[in-house]
C-alpha cells in the first residue's frame, strides 16, 4: 500500500486491514520518489493515495475495504 503519514483514507485501511488479519507493506511516497512516481502512473499524475498494488500487479486507488478483502481472497484462491 503506498501511503503518507498523514493522509486519514490511509490510517483507516491500514487499520482495518490490520484487524482482518491481512498482511501488507507500506511505502511512504513523500519518502521514496520511486513509489510516488508509480502512483502517478496509475492515477492520472496525481499522488492519490492510499493506492494499493495487488500481487497480480492491478492497483486500486482509495479502495474501499471490502473491496481489497475481496482482491486478497481472489488472489488467495
Amino acid at each position: 500500500m503506498y501511503s503518507t503519514t498523514w493522509c486519514g483514507y490511509c490510517r483507516r485501511l491500514k487499520l482495518q486491514l490490520d484487524q482482518a488479519g491481512i498482511a501488507y507493506d507500506e511505502v511512504d511516497i513523500e519518502r521514496d520518489p520511486e513509489a510516488a512516481a508509480y502512483v502517478e502512473s496509475v492515477n492520472g499524475g496525481n499522488q492519490t493515495v492510499p493506492t494499493v498494488r495487488f500481487a497480480d500487479g492491478t492497483a486500486l486507488t482509495n479502495p474501499p475495504f471490502v473491496v481489497v478483502a475481496e482482491k486478497v481472497a481472489d488472489l488467495a484462491a
